[in-house]
C-alpha cells in the first residue's frame, strides 16, 4: 500500500523564489525560531550549486548551496528548495560563470573571487 505525496503545499512553497543559477549573487529571508521567538534573517551570498528555473519544478530532496565571506571567514548555507524556512529569494546580481559548481571559490580570496556580472 502506497501513499501518494501530496505536493501542492511544496509547489506553493516555491513561488517566491526567483529564478537563479550559479554565479547569482541572491539575498535569501529566512525564518530563525528561537524559544517562542520568530525573526527573519537575510542571509546574502552567492550561489555556488543548485538552480532554479520555475518551468522546472525541483525534487523534494533537492538543494542550493550559498556562500558569502564573513569577517574573513567563509560561510556557506545548504538549503533545501522545499524548505518551510524560506520566506523568500531575491536575486540581486546575475553572474557570468562557465561551471554548474563553483566550489573552486573556497580556494580564492579577495579580488581573485569576484564573479563577473553578466550583460542584459
Amino acid at each position: 500500500m502506497s501513499k501518494k505525496l501530496d505536493t501542492s503545499l511544496y509547489i506553493k512553497q516555491i513561488n517566491n523564489l526567483d529564478e537563479f543559477q550559479p554565479g547569482d549573487t541572491v539575498s535569501v529571508n529566512l525564518r530563525i525560531i528561537e524559544g517562542d521567538k520568530e525573526r527573519i534573517q537575510t542571509f546574502d551570498g552567492n550561489v555556488i550549486s543548485g538552480r532554479f528555473i520555475s518551468s522546472k519544478t525541483p525534487g523534494l530532496g533537492d538543494t542550493f548551496t550559498i556562500r558569502r565571506i564573513s569577517y574573513g571567514v567563509g560561510v556557506e548555507r545548504v538549503l533545501p528548495f522545499h524548505s518551510p524556512n524560506i520566506e523568500s529569494l531575491k536575486v540581486t546580481r546575475k553572474g557570468k560563470v562557465r561551471k554548474s559548481k563553483l566550489y573552486y571559490l573556497r580556494g580564492l580570496t579577495g579580488k581573485k573571487a569576484r564573479i563577473k556580472e553578466k550583460r542584459s
